[in-house]
């Protein structure tokens, strides 16, 4: 079916474009700062797409229009883009062009290809220069074409800053600036620009609520060897946030006066800035200014490595969040086919458990919850208008979190609500004995998850089955629910990056099977990693969970499952009864005892 309202949008944007003597016009995801969830104000991509999901770029020309995503999101693009006249292309398949190659391709001598430089990161856009400049293609990074087309626009966010005690986060502000000023010192540098949300977050002390589900507010930190530059909306500060800040010698500026102060302040020295992190407009307005220092922001390393303080928290709050989930999965199996569950009551009655409990910030992103065929799309959002009954058949997955005062958590469990197939359940007991053979490993220091991400996969690759995602990701704490620089991934591509698995670091291990237009399976853990023992040959390493909630034992079949993969199961079970029967009620803690019995 035709969808006028996006072709009519298009239609204004090239019209646009052609006025401005644009040939392409690029729109990505991304807001000022590259997070991964962007406010309303910032859904450009969307607005001219009807593309709901993540990670994707929009390529606009007068001929075409093409959108750019990863695996996780084809088979929603497919439908959302359906009638739309944009064509998908699927990132990482075989014969599809990527961006960059699509544009050598079609762009000319005297082309201008366009894009609003504030939403594009440095690292993507220096890239897409030095390709494009070459072949006589002129870059146009400051102008907005396409915003202003957007009439009813929401408002840009606004909430209100609070500060997070020394207590809580174990190190103070002075502290951490201290230690980053030394970093900067021995870099070569004598400032540091920076724009990631949760690392300015972190190195302050402080939180926002700007961006749905993650504590972050909308800011720019400019940091000299004396000097503490922040860039935020002034009516986001209370009084007793701005004397803590004043205390801690923080400069007050105004959100959207960093480029008016790049181009004005006086810089003595090099500027050191990450640009995977830093927006294409703010690299452009740092080099004009002074000699760049460029690598990883050090607050990125700093910030996944949990201290003591953090780590006691955490453990804490992912034995309080594991319970709720645990609480979650008996009321499902105690009420499907008795009462109408669909997903999104479903993820209401999970949100609510949540909400419960003590410390409770937020979701640390919008509960995933998708029955049969939907939960093989991995990132799937029930709506009013698709929003699946749960059955008394097939199977249930539920991906969630929250953010508390100690924590942010993620945990995902597939959950039996009925007779499942034989298939279902090999797929189940290979993603089940991959996580848990993960989580098992013993490792050498200096590894990294490209060398793990194999036990996650090895039950599903030896089937020839494969999900098309990562393996995990690190966690923030009180923050992003995805951080890194840490992950497991066999494979990286454009701007990842590959990073030491470090003492005090968490991450997500999260092996799944989605099988279009059936079903999807993830058993998801967060896990902790730590030091073992130390010898001749090096280094050990070894990882700790922190997630204990059940693993539907209704889909684990033991023909499909090696004896070690039994052991492993058993002992997690073990443990999950021992730490969450405690915060249940009578009923609960039989069920439990119940479900976690050794195969």
């Amino acid at each position: 079916m035709e969808n006028k309202t996006i072709k009519g949008r298009l239609s204004l944007l090239r019209a646009e474009m052609k006025k401005k003597k644009v040939d392409f016009y690029l729109i990505p995801t991304d807001d000022y700062h590259g997070s991964e969830y962007v406010a309303d104000y910032f859904k450009v991509r969307e607005y001219f797409s009807n593309f709901t999901g993540d990670n994707a770029t929009l390529v606009v020309s007068q001929e075409e229009a093409g959108l750019w995503t990863d695996g996780r999101f084809f088979i929603q693009a497919e439908g959302e883009l359906a009638g739309t006249g944009v064509t998908l292309f699927r990132m990482g398949e075989e014969g599809v062009p990527t961006l960059p190659e699509y544009l050598l391709k079609n762009t000319k001598k005297g082309n201008v290809v366009a894009f609003d430089g504030r939403c594009m990161d440095a690292a993507t856009g220096l890239g897409l220069e030095q390709l494009l400049t070459a072949r006589g293609v002129t870059i146009s990074y400051e102008q907005d074409i396409a915003s202003p087309l957007w009439k009813d626009r929401p408002a840009l966010p606004c909430h209100d800053i609070f500060v997070l005690p020394d207590d809580l986060v174990g190190k103070s502000l002075k502290t951490k600036v201290s230690d980053v000023r030394k970093q900067i010192k021995k870099a070569g540098a004598s400032a540091l620009l920076l724009s990631k949300l949760d690392d300015i977050m972190w190195l302050l002390n402080i939180r926002g609520l700007d961006i749905e589900c993650n504590p972050v507010a909308l800011s720019y930190l400019f940091l000299t060897k004396d000097a503490i530059h922040l860039f935020v909306q002034k009516k986001e500060v209370n009084k007793k946030v701005a004397r803590f800040l004043k205390d801690n010698a923080v400069t007050l500026h105004e959100y959207d006066e960093i480029l008016p102060f790049l181009q004005e302040v006086t810089v003595k020295g090099k500027i050191f800035l990450d640009r995977r992190c830093v927006n294409y407009a703010l690299y452009k307005a740092a080099a004009a200014k002074a000699e760049l220092v460029e690598g990883k922001n050090p607050t990125e390393l700093m910030k996944a490595i949990k201290n003591a303080t953090e780590l006691k928290h955490l453990k804490e709050t992912y034995i309080r969040d594991s319970a709720a989930l645990t609480k979650f999965i008996y009321w499902v199996k105690k009420n499907v086919g008795k009462r109408e569950i669909t997903e999104m009551s479903a993820a209401a009655h999970l949100d609510h458990l949540r909400e419960k409990l003590e410390g409770f910030i937020e979701l640390s992103f919008p509960t995933i919850s998708g029955y049969g065929a939907n939960a093989a799309m991995m990132h799937y959002a029930a709506t009013p208008e698709h929003d699946a009954k749960v059955k008394t058949e097939g199977m249930l997955l539920v991906d969630s979190g929250g953010t508390y005062f100690g924590g942010t958590t993620d945990v995902t469990r597939t959950i039996v609500v009925g007779p499942v197939t034989e298939q279902m359940k090999e797929h189940f007991s290979k993603v089940a004995a991959g996580c848990l053979q993960l989580s098992a490993a013993k490792f050498l220091y200096g590894c990294t998850g490209r060398n793990l991400d194999i036990l996650a996969r090895q039950p599903l690759w030896d089937m020839g089955v494969d999900y098309k995602c990562g393996t995990g990701h690190g966690v923030g704490y009180i923050l992003n629910v995805h951080e890194g620089p840490q992950n497991i991934r066999w494979r990286y591509t454009g701007n990842m990056v590959e990073a030491v698995l470090e003492e005090g670091m968490i991450v997500s291990d999260e092996p799944g099977v989605y099988i279009e237009g059936e079903y999807g399976i993830r058993t998801e853990n967060i896990i902790l990693v730590r030091k073992a023992e130390k010898n001749g040959d090096g280094q050990f390493m070894k990882f700790d969970q922190l997630t204990y909630a059940p693993i539907d034992r209704e889909a684990l079949d033991k023909k499909y499952l090696t004896e070690k993969d039994v052991e492993r199961i058993n002992a997690y079970h073990k443990e999950v009864y021992k730490k969450i029967s405690p915060f249940l009620t009578i009923d609960e803690k039989e069920w439990l005892k119940e479900v976690t019995r050794p195969l």
